[in-house]
């Protein structure tokens, strides 16, 4: 497996997430109702898990080699 072709969908999936969760740290600090804080809240946990599940995407798709699609077209 090459591991150089992980490196920045990580880092930038790691980044997304510290993102994240330093706007929800914000939005707690925030004088707005509590539904909100948790409507905010499950919004940010929806990104957080996509953004992951998009990480295991290309996760298997440099393991299956098709990471240059793209070229065909």
């Amino acid at each position: 497996m090459n591991t150089k072709k992980l490196i920045a969908p990580v880092l930038i999936t790691a980044f997304l997430i510290m993102i994240l969760v330093f706007y929800f740290f914000i939005w707690i600090l925030m004088p707005i109702p509590v539904i909100f804080k948790i409507i905010l809240l499950l919004i940010l946990v929806a990104l957080v898990a996509l953004s992951i599940y998009n990480l295991y995407e290309r996760i298997q798709e440099v393991r299956s080699g098709e990471e240059d699609d793209l070229s065909k077209y």
